[in-house]
């Protein structure tokens, strides 16, 4: 987010954004809601009139990140309102910061706002329009994060999502693609599509229509790709399961309506250790669906996260899945080593935990294995030409993504270029070489 202009007259609040793009889009809602009634956005705790926290409690390390943001925020403020995941639990919040002035759990927009009036009351100005149609982002302004649902019907065993954020809640397709048309309006390139979900989109709502202009239409994962892919911004898709109905999107991913990118959380590859995460465990099947569609899209990139050290999992389930890895041949992999999630069913199962030194042993020898798959990837597109677009542009070199990469999680291409370049241009770029990681070429 660019440096806000604070104004001396105006109440000022500071605010820390933690944990996964989903909680970005809440702070997102909340800013532009705080902008919409007056308030500054400041990054100084200590000039600020409150501080907010959108908290993350996925795993243990990420609740100890957000304690740590909230105490230096009492240390350097005093005046601090908490939300978010970790707000679903308040006692662990109030234990250690008994004065915070108040804590709510995940989307509780209202009752963040709320606080905040309590805290410091905004100031009257019926004259000022102080939010852009398309609200206040956090993100470049050339691409944006679009969420289209709330919480998850599924229940693996490692999550503790639906406690936190409750079952499947999706968005009527009509408001998801009003708020898509005001972000390519105000300059959005790409959009990224978040939930915990995606494909699960509509099913709530039993599919519902939704009025949108002079349509209705659908609440449904194929009719959202095929409108969103209508507006003329890449549209990328994250947190994809694998549901047979993938395949129909496929085909418009074939057409260049949505980008040939799959974001699916396969987790896993042993059935044994699979079946203990309650996750679907025909591997052998998943083969066969990644084979059919890169038949269908022969440029699809897929790129997805697993995790070693489940509690149970022996040396024959880790072999099997290094062997999957090699036979799937995803393009973008990462991968975790199990951590224990305070709640989660997957602390009760009676498996016996795998030791640390041994995770460490084994996210490695992952890790390795799928460096050499991802690098090989990368050098068959040397030669090509490639559709960049501009991230951070340099003075002879810009950083950029393709096609195959989503910002912050996947690689990134350099691409040296004789005139200018700015953020969000889309550029076609000759690979020169490749790394382990990460693409080289000019601007053409």
């Amino acid at each position: 987010m660019s440096a806000p202009t604070e104004s001396p007259d105006l109440p000022r609040i500071s605010f820390v954004s933690l944990g996964c793009p989903k909680a970005l889009v809440d702070s997102e809602r909340i800013i532009t809601q705080l902008r919409a009634e007056g308030y500054e956005i400041t990054r100084n705790h200590s000039g600020a009139d409150a501080v907010i926290v959108n908290t993350c409690g996925f795993l243990d390390s990420a609740k100890a990140e957000s304690l740590d943001a909230i105490g230096a925020a009492m240390k350097e403020n005093g005046k601090v309102i908490v939300t978010g995941c970790m707000g679903a639990e308040p006692e662990q919040i109030r234990d250690r910061f008994p004065n915070v002035l108040a804590i709510t759990g995940p989307q509780a927009y209202e009752s963040v706002m709320g606080a905040v009036h309590q805290a410091v009351p905004p100031a009257h100005d019926p004259f000022l329009d102080l939010v852009p149609p398309q609200g206040v982002k956090l993100t470049p302004r050339h691409y944006a994060y679009l969420k289209i649902s709330e919480g998850c019907n599924n229940r693996c065993s490692f999550c503790i999502i639906p406690k936190l954020r409750g079952d499947l809640v999706s968005r009527p397709i009509g408001d998801v693609l009003r708020e898509a048309e005001k972000l390519v309006a105000a300059g959005v390139k790409e959009l990224l599509v978040i939930s915990q979900d995606t494909s699960a989109y509509g099913l709530d709502l039993k599919y519902a229509q939704s009025q949108y202009k002079d349509r209705s239409i659908s609440t449904r994962f194929y009719e959202l790709s095929k409108e969103l892919g209508s507006l003329g911004a890449w549209v990328r898709m994250h947190y994809v399961y694998p549901y047979p109905h993938v395949d129909d999107v496929l085909e418009l991913m074939a057409e260049g309506l949505v980008l040939p990118y799959l974001d699916i959380p396969f987790q896993h590859a042993s059935p044994n250790v699979l079946k203990a995460m309650k996750r679907p465990g025909n591997i052998d099947k998943t083969l066969e669906r990644i084979r059919k569609w890169r038949d269908i899209c022969p440029d699809l990139t897929l790129r997805s996260t697993f995790i070693v050290g489940f509690p149970g999992e022996t040396e024959e389930d880790f072999e099997m899945l290094l062997d999957w890895l090699g036979e799937a041949k995803l393009d973008r992999v990462g991968a975790f080593k199990y951590e224990a999630v305070t709640g989660a069913v997957a602390n009760d199962l009676g498996l016996a935990p795998v030791p640390e030194e041994v995770k460490d042993i084994r996210y490695r020898r992952f890790m390795e294995k799928q460096q050499a798959i991802s690098a090989k990837i990368l050098t068959n597109k040397v030669g090509k030409r490639l559709q960049v677009i501009i991230d951070k542009p340099g003075p002879t070199v810009s950083k950029g993504r393709s096609k195959s990469d989503a910002p912050d999680i996947d690689g990134s291409v350099y691409v040296a270029s004789r005139r200018p370049l700015r953020a969000g241009d889309i550029v076609s770029v000759k690979i020169e070489r490749a790394d382990a990681y990460d693409l080289h070429g000019i601007a053409v």
